[in-house]
């Protein structure tokens, strides 16, 4: 599959990222849909995977990860977050991320904790030993725009990796959508 290069049109390989660029009044930043076998490592190893992003950025940085919300709001049954996910000590921002998630597929006491804001959901679901799946759609390079440098502490123009993942109960419905866009590499990042 090539890669088709996107300016700022609404597709779902973006979403719900899309959501939170349109609330804002902003362009998304370009990006292009890329295969799996052309990610670039430390990205490779951190986004072509179908496991849960909060424990395999934990595993590689050797570090614990807490959340910062950025925006977020519900609509029906779906609550929507955008988050930086940062290295706890440093506040490092290791992800920007903006998910969607469907809270009546999730049991009370994990709906209250997803709606408190204070932990990120790979926490949670692994607490709570919530059965699920990870299936991610698309890899995505982009290229980094004010938002997400702001929220990555980045500054001039980045290409970052990400991808789309939706996580999915037993019965194949998608508990939450998420695009998770990861900073540069730095080499003191990177494993020795």
């Amino acid at each position: 599959m090539a890669s088709q290069p996107n300016m700022g049109a609404v597709t779902g390989i973006i979403h719900p990222l899309d959501a939170f660029y349109a609330e804002a009044g902003l362009h998304l930043p370009p990006y292009t849909q890329i295969d799996a076998q052309v990610v670039p490592e430390p990205f490779s190893t951190l986004l072509v995977h179908r496991n849960d992003m909060t424990p395999t950025l934990e595993k590689f940085h050797r570090q614990s990860i807490h959340l910062r919300v950025l925006r977020s709001w519900r609509k029906a049954g779906e609550y929507f977050r955008e988050v930086i996910l940062l290295l706890d000590g440093s506040d490092q921002p290791v992800e920007f991320g903006a998910s969607k998630m469907n809270l009546d597929l999730f049991p009370q006491v994990v709906r209250d904790q997803i709606l408190s804001e204070l932990r990120p959901l790979g926490h949670i679901l692994e607490e709570h030993k919530v059965p699920h799946r990870s299936e991610p759609s698309g890899f995505l390079r982009f290229a980094s725009d004010p938002l997400i440098n702001s929220s990555l502490k980045l500054s001039g123009a980045q290409v970052l990796y990400g991808r789309r993942n939706t996580l999915l109960n037993p019965q194949g419905r998608p508990l939450a959508e998420v695009v998770e866009i990861l900073p540069p590499a730095r080499v003191k990042e990177e494993r020795k």
